[in-house]
């Protein structure tokens, strides 16, 4: 089935159902550098009344941490899961999922060196996982991977080592992105609805897999490769389409 098809068949978001969104190549298309991503203000705008239409049940899920999140979609507050659920707030409550460890540093340490000869590397550090982006250097990936496995192998018990777009995830090995689904799950106002994941990657599959679990839908965004989630969306541009027509379904029947 094609994506244009796809996207026909995707029913719109329902007065019942939790929205969970990941951030880069889900909701924002990616860029060269992180950190000079921005939320436009219609997607804020439709995020916001998404957010009120369905009673406050929306929350991002993203590899970024929750500082991070807080800045790229102020003035927004919304409840947020941040380096791949390691870290997640509802309702002003923050739980840390993973308490911090020297073993990263451990294991960042051959890779700052590595850094050093290889200028477009960049070391995302986020407090409890760190991301390694080698865009401009993918000539340098296997060099980089072989070094974190070495690495991972000595001082990672305690970590997961993620592929993700042009760049590594280390994340603590207890966490993920269904962790923190599950725990927003617990409390209003997720409980009871029905949960939807959406995402783009590998690291957006331990969310799939839970909001399945719950009886809910998962929606890939992008090439679909191997995934658990049923429905897919051709890139975030159609995204945001949808989110557009979810909101003016949901609120014409306010």
């Amino acid at each position: 089935m094609s994506y244009r098809s796809m996207a026909r068949t995707l029913p719109v978001v329902a007065h019942d159902w939790a929205l969970f969104l990941d951030v880069d190549g889900t909701l924002l298309d990616f860029v060269a550098d992180p950190a000079t991503a921005q939320v436009p203000r219609e997607l804020r705008d439709t995020l916001a009344r998404l957010s009120t239409a369905l009673g406050g049940a929306l929350a991002i899920v993203s590899g970024r941490s929750i500082l991070d999140l807080d800045r790229l979609f102020a003035p927004l507050r919304l409840p947020l899961a941040g380096q791949h659920g390691a870290e997640a707030r509802r309702d002003e409550q923050v739980r840390i999922f993973a308490p911090p460890s020297h073993a990263l540093q451990h294991i960042l340490a051959p890779i700052e060196a590595f850094a050093e000869r290889e200028a477009a590397l960049r070391i995302e550090r986020k407090g409890l996982s760190v991301a390694i982006h080698y865009r401009g250097a993918e000539g340098a990936r296997d060099a980089l991977r072989a070094l974190l496995d070495r690495a991972m192998a000595e001082y990672g018990s305690e970590y997961q080592l993620l592929a993700s777009h042009l760049a590594f995830d280390v994340r603590p090995r207890a966490v993920n992105k269904g962790v923190a689904l599950d725990w927003f799950m617990d409390a209003s106002p997720f409980s009871g609805r029905v949960p939807i994941f959406i995402g783009d990657d590998r690291t957006d599959e331990d969310g799939f897999a839970a909001a399945l679990a719950h009886g809910g839908h998962a929606i890939k965004v992008g090439a679909r490769g191997e995934s658990v989630a049923p429905w897919n969306l051709a890139g975030p541009r159609e995204l945001r389409s949808w989110l557009e027509r979810s909101l003016a379904a949901l609120e014409a029947k306010s």
